[in-house]
């Protein structure tokens, strides 16, 4: 199974919850079910997740309105799985942000090889734009292809680690990872709960920051749930 792949399904019926958690779990991919609009929110401010698989008509805070809060949080492929079949529902959803738009009641093959096909795109994408594109936070500049990152003017000599773990948090700014995220993300190995091999890397990293701009805090910890960059 591979371990990196979470998905947030939020779907208010716990049938169809559960069925798609299952498609999910066969294609090895990690399940995560939220049963409203509020509760898929608070998973969203808690991590970053591969994708999103999203019901239109959910109690709390609707479809539609959590489309818009998602992509606000970064960059996610989102398919709706909805029993509205009104086009003009579709295609409303679709301009708003959504990737694909599946109609109930679903064939279970369909739903898994939409799964499989955007998250395929969706990481081809990603890795071409991390090749080619900058990313920029506050006075922080890295650049992924010379795998360089400067501070103002300073060029800061990070490890390969520190420079994944800044890369990650830079990716999604407004995100908070939590320590299971970041050593998946970076160490590509399943975290067994070893808090010491991050917290050293997550304080060298914080240190050589601080040294470069002693005036600035540039990422914080989220008390009980990770780290991201401090707004």
């Amino acid at each position: 199974m591979d371990k990196m792949i979470q998905i947030l399904v939020v779907e208010d019926d716990n049938d169809i919850n559960q069925l798609l958690c299952n498609i999910i779990r066969k294609s090895g991919y990690l399940p995560q079910p939220a049963y409203s609009g509020t509760e898929a929110l608070l998973y969203l401010d808690k991590q970053a997740w591969h994708m999103v698989l999203l019901d239109l008509m959910l109690p709390g805070m609707s479809g539609e309105e959590l489309l818009a809060r998602i992509h606000e949080l970064g960059p996610v492929p989102v398919i709706v799985i909805s029993a509205k079949e009104e086009q003009r529902t579709k295609v409303a959803m679709l301009r708003t942000g959504a990737d694909d738009y599946i109609t109930k009641p679903f064939d279970i093959e369909e739903v898994s090889a939409r799964i499989d096909s955007h998250l395929r795109r969706y990481r081809r994408d990603s890795t071409s734009d991390a090749r080619s594109r900058q990313l920029a936070y506050k006075s922080i500049i890295l650049d992924p292809e010379a795998k360089s990152v400067t501070l103002g003017a300073e060029l800061l000599s990070l490890t390969a680690r520190e420079y994944e773990i800044l890369a990650l948090l830079m990716s999604s700014p407004k995100k908070v990872f939590t320590k299971a995220n970041v050593y998946e993300s970076v160490w590509g190995e399943e975290f067994f709960g070893d808090d010491n091999t991050i917290n050293v890397h997550m304080s060298n990293l914080r240190s050589k920051l601080a040294k470069a701009s002693p005036n600035e805090e540039f990422i914080e910890t989220v008390w009980g749930m990770g780290y991201r960059l401090k707004p």
